[in-house]
């Protein structure tokens, strides 16, 4: 009886042993997907906030240059406003002596 016994805890044994290797996998497989899903979730965040900082950066970047550019039209604006008033400042005068020199000759 005690060999029959032996031979039923030995193979009780065996199918616990069994059990535990399935139960043990089934872990490592579960494991492995909850790995794999935090992955693609950290990744998915670090792509959104790539995308956030690349959005902020090329507005910053773009509202710069376009300040910059705004403000060197101005000037250049500006420089050449003062050129044409000192110009015309300079020719006034001639202009004005031609002017009335053309209204007040008289084609013979």
């Amino acid at each position: 009886m005690d060999s029959l016994r032996g031979q039923g805890g030995i193979q009780m044994l065996l199918t616990a042993e069994q059990e535990a290797g399935r139960i043990v996998s089934a872990a490592r497989t579960a494991k492995l997907a909850r790995m794999k899903q935090a992955k693609d979730e950290a990744e998915k965040e670090m792509e959104e906030y790539r995308s956030r900082l690349e959005e902020e950066y090329q507005t910053q970047v773009s509202g710069t240059d376009q300040e910059a550019d705004a403000k060197r039209l101005d000037d250049e604006t500006d420089v050449r406003i003062t050129n044409l008033k000192e110009s015309s400042s300079k020719v006034s005068k001639d202009i004005v002596k031609m002017l009335i020199k053309y209204v007040t000759t008289t084609a013979a």
